[in-house]
């Protein structure tokens, strides 16, 4: 009896070690095919600028000694921190949704206009008004000027029919006056960028579904700003409702065409493909905002105390303030910007200079028509 039980753990032994030499010879060949699959897509890159220049492949074990390429990414990072660089953020939502608490929380200095203006009033604004604030952040030697673009006012009024035509307009504004910097004969080495990387836009949480104020903003800014849409306060829902509200959210973006930040089409590769698809899931993000800290268990942690306990603003499992500061600051901050100027930015500036162009294509005609109707006469 014993002798059989031996002998079925010595067949199970060597029937698992054979399934792993199996599973870990799968995962070579997978490798390697991915490995192939890489330089063809490279070599591709490679030839596609230059269709009649050849180019190859130099891999780090096919080179005789230490060339120093890897150098240039400390070069940039020195060159990066020694100017610092610019981030211009604008907060959108109805007032007492917390965009003052909520952007302090996020940069975890007072950063806003309610905090940075002295003997500061609340009053609501009869029309929709924009106020930038800008300070200079520095952490652990890196600069970063940060601009806060506020919008008190909106949909605060009975009537917010075309609310958003100002908030369209400074936008645009801010483009105009980059691409007139960019066409100077003799314009600035580094050209000073008031362009809005993005936009927060704020979600009362009803526990409903878009508002028609809610739909026609995001319809109109998606197509020229990055939008991150939020729920503000998300302590007033409980999670089922957190949960059913998002998913109805994201069926009215879905079902209207909207498009928030990040865009599907604009992934580069799969490795962003799975990291926006996550960040995708869980849009609109639910957040709490807070300048107060509280002890938990011995530590100083943000929070909100309430009569059944403290809320903890940077905990996952009270709301998802931590993605969103992940999101904007810790992973994407730098390609919010580059969407920014590659997309946005560069179709406002195609459509300027073809307008351009057709404006002098008529000046011309008219010049032409009026010689000849002198000649003639």
């Amino acid at each position: 009896m014993t002798e059989n039980i031996k002998e079925e753990s010595k067949a199970d032994q060597s029937l698992q070690e054979d399934r792993l030499e199996a599973h870990a010879k799968t995962e070579e060949n997978e490798s390697k095919e991915e490995a192939e699959q890489v330089e063809a897509d490279l070599k591709v890159q490679l030839c596609e600028p230059f269709p009649g220049l050849q180019t190859g492949l130099i891999r780090s074990a096919d080179l005789f000694g230490y060339v120093g390429i890897e150098s240039v990414l400390d070069q940039m990072r020195r060159k990066t921190v020694k100017a610092g660089f610019e981030f211009n953020i604008m907060v959108v939502g109805q007032s007492g949704l917390g965009k003052s608490t909520l952007v302090n929380t996020l940069f975890k200095s007072k950063v806003s206009r309610k905090s940075s203006t002295p003997n500061y009033e609340e009053k609501i604004s009869k029309t929709v008004r924009l106020h930038a604030v800008s300070h200079v952040i520095e952490e652990k030697g890196v600069k970063m000027k940060l601009t806060v673009i506020d919008t008190p006012g909106f949909g605060d009024q009975i009537n917010n029919q075309n609310c958003w035509e100002p908030i369209v307009k400074y936008v645009n504004e801010q483009y105009e006056k980059y691409l007139r910097e960019e066409l100077n004969v003799n314009r600035k080495r580094r050209i000073p960028d008031s362009r809005v990387h993005c936009c927060i836009y704020f979600l009362p949480a009803s526990g409903h579904s878009l508002r028609p104020i809610d739909v026609e903003f995001m319809k109109r800014l998606g197509k020229i700003v990055n939008i991150v849409p939020v729920i503000a306060k998300a302590d007033t829902l409980t999670v089922e409702e957190r949960q059913e509200f998002k998913e109805r959210i994201r069926q009215d973006l879905e079902a209207n065409g909207i498009h928030v930040y990040p865009q599907r089409e604009l992934d580069e590769d799969p490795e962003d493909r799975i990291l926006n698809d996550r960040i995708r899931a869980s849009i609109p993000f639910a957040v709490v905002g807070t300048d107060k800290e509280h002890q938990v268990n011995g530590h100083k942690v943000l929070g909100r105390k309430t009569k059944w306990g403290i809320i903890e603003v940077e905990n996952v499992a009270h709301c998802e303030f931590a993605n969103l500061r992940d999101l904007l600051i810790r992973s994407h901050l730098q390609d919010l910007k580059d969407v920014a100027h590659n997309v946005h930015y560069e179709t406002y500036r195609v459509r300027r200079l073809n307008e351009s162009n057709m404006n002098l294509s008529e000046l011309v005609l008219k010049c032409h028509c009026s010689d000849f109707i002198v000649e003639i006469w």
